[in-house]
C-alpha cells in the first residue's frame, strides 16, 4: 500500500521544537535532495519560526516508496498536510531547485484557497523563473550522465555517488525529481499576491542573476533579489548569509500565532 496516501504526517520533518513560533517556514528540497538538507537552518534560525522540511517519497525513510515524478501530483499530495499546518500559524515557504518551482505552485494553491492559509512570504531559490522554458532531458540520460550533470552543478552528493552501491538507491529518486522538473508546464493565471524573495548564485550555470530576478513578474507583493557568490549550491558555500537572509525577512513579519491577535 502506498503510505503516502494513508499517512499525510510522512510529508514533513520537524528537526527542532519550537513551542512558541509565530511562523513555520516549509522547506522543499532540491531534485534528488531530502528533508535532512534542512537542518542546518532548523538550527540556525530562532526559535519564533518552526522549520518544517519536505520529505519526498523514494528516499531515505521513504525510500521503499514509489518516487512522484511530476509536479502537479506532488502538490496534490502536499497541500491537505500543509493547510493543516496553517491552522494555528502562518506559512512560510522556503524552496531551493525544483523545491523553489514546487514552493511556488504550492503558494498559488494556498492563495487560492485563502484565509489563513495563504503564506506569508516565498522563497526562491536556484530556479529560473518559468517563462524562461528549457528543452531539458536530463532524467532521460544514463546513470553516469546524470552523474556528470550533478557534477557540472557542484553538489556533494555528485562525490558520494561515486559508490555504485550508494548510487544503486538514489539514482531512481534523483532520476524521477529531474523529470517532474523538466516536464513541469507553468499554466498562466494570477499573480501570487503574498512577497517573494528570490536568492541565487551569481555563477549557477542553470539560473542566471536575470532569469532568477524576473520572478519578480509573478507576484504583486514586495521582490527582492539576493545574490551570492557561488554556483547553484551557493547555500552550502555561505550557508550564514542565507539563513541571515531568510531569519531577517522572518523577523519583520507581523506577529501571528497562538495567543496573539492580528
Amino acid at each position: 500500500m502506498d503510505r503516502c496516501a494513508d499517512e499525510p504526517d510522512l510529508w514533513l520533518r520537524r528537526f527542532s521544537a519550537a513551542p512558541e513560533a509565530r511562523t513555520r517556514l516549509v522547506c522543499f528540497p532540491h531534485a534528488g535532495g531530502s528533508a535532512s538538507s534542512f537542518h542546518a537552518m532548523s538550527v540556525a534560525l530562532p526559535p519564533t519560526a518552526e522549520v518544517l522540511a519536505v520529505q519526498y517519497p523514494g528516499r531515505q525513510d521513504r525510500r521503499a516508496e514509489k518516487c512522484i515524478d511530476n509536479v502537479p501530483e506532488l502538490v496534490d499530495r502536499l497541500l491537505p498536510t500543509l493547510t493543516a499546518e496553517a491552522d494555528d500559524r502562518p506559512l512560510a515557504l522556503f524552496g531551493h531547485s525544483m523545491g523553489a518551482t514546487l514552493a511556488y505552485e504550492v503558494a498559488r494553491r494556498l492563495e487560492q484557497i485563502g484565509g489563513a492559509n495563504s503564506p506569508v512570504t516565498v522563497f526562491l531559490s536556484g530556479r529560473r523563473a518559468p517563462r524562461f522554458e528549457r528543452s531539458e532531458y536530463i532524467h532521460q540520460r544514463d546513470d553516469q550522465g546524470i552523474l556528470r550533470e550533478l557534477a557540472l552543478l557542484g553538489g556533494s552528493a555528485a562525490v558520494a555517488l561515486a559508490d555504485p552501491e550508494i548510487l544503486q538507491m538514489v539514482m531512481p529518486a534523483i532520476r524521477g525529481d529531474y523529470r517532474a522538473a523538466e516536464t513541469y508546464v507553468h499554466v498562466p493565471g494570477p499573480a501570487l499576491r503574498c512577497p517573494v524573495v528570490a536568492l541565487t548564485g551569481d555563477a549557477d550555470p542553470r539560473a542566471s542573476v536575470p532569469e532568477v530576478e524576473a520572478w519578480s513578474e509573478y507576484t504583486e507583493g514586495p521582490f527582492v533579489t539576493h545574490v551570492f557568490k557561488g554556483g547553484h549550491f551557493f547555500l552550502n558555500d555561505h550557508p550564514d548569509a542565507v539563513h541571515d537572509t531568510v531569519r531577517d525577512r522572518l523577523s519583520s513579519l507581523p506577529v501571528f500565532g497562538a495567543g496573539t491577535t492580528s
